[in-house]
């Protein structure tokens, strides 16, 4: 019955709190009887057809799954489509990225993308071949879909292999690693961490977490007392994402508003225009308006300060997250650079201790990870707690003091009447990376470190990250745009210090425009995707790309121990 499956697909959606729309809806309707045509042939018979399935990494629901024996078919309609868009084709190669990626059931499994665009013209099977297990697009309407479904797995079928199971399938563990872009703008949308990477530990530790910075923010609002929390984690455990997730909690946007602040410009300005974005495409406002609205929960740390610095007022703001605060700017560097008396933990402090009542500061701290001059480390912040700020309480990751303390802690020797509580919520200790990405990681270390025997170990574990070298970059950037497919990115970055690789037309002292270089499609000349101009250290810090060219000059040799 077609109102019963379109009522049971309104009800999924809206428990996953996804607007619906008339046109959704009618969208639905015209959908299901071209797949009930497609699927009426005898040879289809034994296969699953699974609808509305959800890509939590993406904030997106494929319209329709069919698996045909070993073979998984995933379809994007547009209904009414006379034309097959560039842009949806890369939409539903995507999704099978996806899968083949995250999605345990489709390891080692074809699949196939099909766009449905169901008044289009009649097009010729794609041409291309399987590579890394997904198929190239192919393209039809809603004539041509049962003809087409039924070649597809004819060509692509393995009598050899395994039917995949239906149930199994949809109840198979999927475990996508958003990138920081991604998990915003899902964020930004009103979900949550446990539904960008649902049934994984990291995500419960990212739920743990979370929860514990509210409750803290509730007792702060509760006993109206000045509180901050510090917040560590393994490399890749997901640190900025907690942040982002607790600034857009829910609870937190019924009363009063929390900030995303952060000193690394261009990961504030990419998220920003990001979100504005996306917002813009939302809701109808213009880009202006898009871009006000966003500022108000992700903010340049140091133009934050630079607001309230000369005022003696209280921010609007009660919760303000601090990414990486552990790279705040000592007291000599904030003089140097913007005139101000004292360093800046101690005058976000003083900022947010000018509210009459309750305030809260999250300090989300990274190990090890000051790159720049005049970054003051985590200790300038128990420093400034210890001789101004007794009056706040502070809430720990058990990592910071006692046994786990080093010498760059938040106090050598806890000062006394100092309220201090440890939770080991507060430690996300589950990293987000996959184990052949932690893999890859300790084969640079182990190469930067010259152990050519660890480094060729580590190497043999990461076969499915591709490692390449050559000193021909015309070869290099073949490779990569061979490599690039659906919305994946490609770019190219380069050591700050490279000054000679001018000479192959990279100049790494040229300014990165980079929210068009991270955020804008293939088709523009702004973009990576184009490989001519490089990104530094600087200018992608906590940004990801999923392919990279890394180049290099005399700034990085080897030493002989001689």
């Amino acid at each position: 019955d077609q109102d019963l499956i379109v009522g049971r697909q309104t009800g999924v959606v809206r428990n996953a709190l996804t607007e619906l729309s008339a046109e959704q809806l009618e969208a639905w309707r015209k959908q299901l009887p071209i797949l009930r045509a497609a699927l009426a042939s005898e040879s289809a018979r034994s296969w699953s057809l699974l609808l509305e399935y959800p890509i939590p990494r993406r904030g997106k629901r494929i319209d329709a799954v069919i698996l045909a024996h070993d073979v998984i078919l995933v379809l994007e309609f547009k209904c009414g489509a006379r034309k097959y868009e560039s842009e949806a084709r890369r939409q539903v190669e995507d999704y099978c990225l996806d899968l083949r990626d995250f999605h345990e059931e489709s390891r080692g499994r074809t699949l196939v993308p099909f766009l449905v665009a169901t008044n289009a013209d009649d097009v010729d099977p794609p041409a291309g071949e399987v590579v890394d297990r997904v198929a190239p697009v192919w393209m039809a309407n809603s004539r041509s879909l049962p003809r087409l479904l039924e070649k597809a797995v004819a060509e692509y079928r393995d009598f050899t292999a395994s039917t995949v199971d239906h149930e199994r399938w949809d109840s198979a563990e999927y475990v996508p690693t958003p990138t920081i872009i991604e998990a915003a703008r899902v964020l930004y949308e009103g979900q949550n961490v446990r539904e960008i990477s649902r049934c994984h530990a990291g995500a419960e530790n990212l739920t743990r977490t979370s929860a514990a910075v509210m409750r803290a923010i509730q007792t702060a609002h509760s006993s109206s007392r000045k509180t901050i929390c510090f917040i560590t984690g393994v490399p890749g455990a997901g640190k900025t994402l907690a942040g982002l997730n607790i600034v857009h909690n829910r609870e937190l946007h019924e009363g009063s508003l929390g900030v995303f602040l952060s000193g690394n410009g261009p990961l504030v300005r990419v998220l920003s225009e990001a979100l504005a974005r996306d917002d813009r495409r939302r809701t109808g406002r213009t880009i202006s308006e898009s871009r006000r609205r966003v500022s108000t929960f992700v903010q340049n740390v140091h133009r934050f300060i630079d607001a309230h610095y000369t005022s003696s007022l209280a921010p609007p703001d009660r919760v303000v997250v601090f990414d990486e605060a552990q790279r705040a700017w000592n007291a000599e560097q904030s003089r140097r650079k913007f005139k101000r008396d004292g360093s800046e933990p101690e005058i976000m402090l003083d900022i947010m201790d000018r509210h009459e009542g309750w305030a809260v500061i999250v300090a989300l701290v990274g190990s090890g990870q000051e790159i720049n001059t005049g970054e003051a480390g985590l200790g300038e912040w128990g420093r400034a707690l210890a001789n101004r700020f007794r009056h706040w309480s502070v809430l720990i990751s058990p990592h910071l003091i006692g046994e786990h303390n080093s010498e760059e802690g938040l106090f050598r020797v806890p000062p006394d009447g100092l309220d201090i509580v440890e939770d080991p919520n507060l430690h996300l200790e589950v990293s987000l990376r996959s184990y052949k990405a932690e893999a890859v990681s300790e084969f640079v270390s182990h190469l930067l470190s010259m152990q050519v025997d660890r480094a060729r170990e580590a190497l043999s574990s990461s076969l499915d990250f591709p490692i390449l070298l050559t000193r021909d970059l015309g070869k290099a950037r073949a490779w990569l745009k061979r490599r690039q497919r659906g919305s994946r990115r490609i770019g190219l970055i380069a050591s700050s210090g490279g000054r000679r690789l001018r000479a192959h037309g990279l100049d790494v002292r040229s300014e990165l425009d980079v929210e068009n270089w991270f955020l804008n499609p293939s088709t523009d000349v702004r973009a990576s995707y184009y490989l001519e101009t490089p990104a530094t250290e600087f200018g992608i810090q906590g940004l990801e790309l999923d392919w990279t060219g890394v180049c290099w000059d005399l700034d990085l040799v080897p030493e002989s121990n001689g």
